[in-house]
């Protein structure tokens, strides 16, 4: 490790890795109730706990710029829907829909989610959704509006760099799907919940969300297959 990174880190001017404490932790033969608790520092410093009240108190546009600042940084993005729809996929009734529980004006939220799905159409950029049976069908608009969202998820996955999977209820998964997560390239993971959303920058929990994220792509349907149950799927809202 450069004499550059090591001051880069002694001054703040950069945060660590885990394996980068790891191996500093190495070189000095720290003591090893030393490396357990400097590790568990270093894996709590690259977590970051976002909760929605805050965001709420900023303002959701802001929110939103974050994620486009996200979105316009990456080219390969990974999305795991288990429960919802994205933003980048809804319609506009979806949109207003899903903030209806948000506090005051949401109008603003509503347009900049939907000017964020104009990165759809970047095909410099790769996007694959993988959405449970659930998501897809969790109504939280009327049924004619939900065929028409249906049709949506049916009509981008037309797009060249644009994959939509979907899992059926009933197929057989040895994990779980525990929560919504999001995957920029391999450098960052962001998981939702209730309250809000941790951002995960560590290397090692990045695998492991990839991991997940590969086993749940091997049994979803892409293509014709999928196109044929959100066709079944809206017909029946119909």
């Amino acid at each position: 490790m450069s004499q550059s990174q090591i001051s880069k880190f002694e001054t703040g001017r950069k945060m660590p890795k885990l394996v980068d404490v790891e191996r500093i932790l190495r070189a000095l033969d720290a003591p090893s109730d030393v490396v357990a608790e400097v590790t568990a520092l270093a894996r709590i410093a690259n977590t970051e706990w976002q909760d929605k009240r805050s965001s709420w108190r900023r303002g959701m546009e802001k929110r939103q710029r974050e994620l486009a600042s996200l979105e316009s940084k990456s080219t390969k993005l990974r999305y795991f829907l288990p429960a919802m729809i994205t933003g980048l996929l809804a319609t506009p009734e979806y949109v207003r829909a899903s903030l209806a529980h948000a506090p005051g004006d949401t109008s603003k939220t509503v347009a900049s989610k939907l000017e964020r799905q104009a990165v759809l159409y970047d095909t410099s950029k790769t996007f694959t959704f993988l959405l449970t049976e659930q998501a897809v069908r969790w109504a939280i608009i009327s049924s004619s509006a939900m065929a028409v969202q249906i049709d949506r998820l049916a009509s981008l996955s037309h797009l060249p760099n644009v994959r939509i999977g979907i899992i059926p209820t009933g197929t057989v998964i040895p994990r779980g799907p525990m929560n919504t997560f999001t995957l920029y390239d391999d450098r960052l993971a962001t998981v939702e919940n209730f309250t809000g959303r941790m951002v995960f920058r560590d290397a090692r929990d990045i695998s492991e969300h990839l991991a997940a994220f590969s086993l749940f792509e091997r049994h979803a349907r892409f293509d014709t297959e999928a196109r044929t149950l959100l066709q079944e799927w809206a017909d029946s809202c119909r």
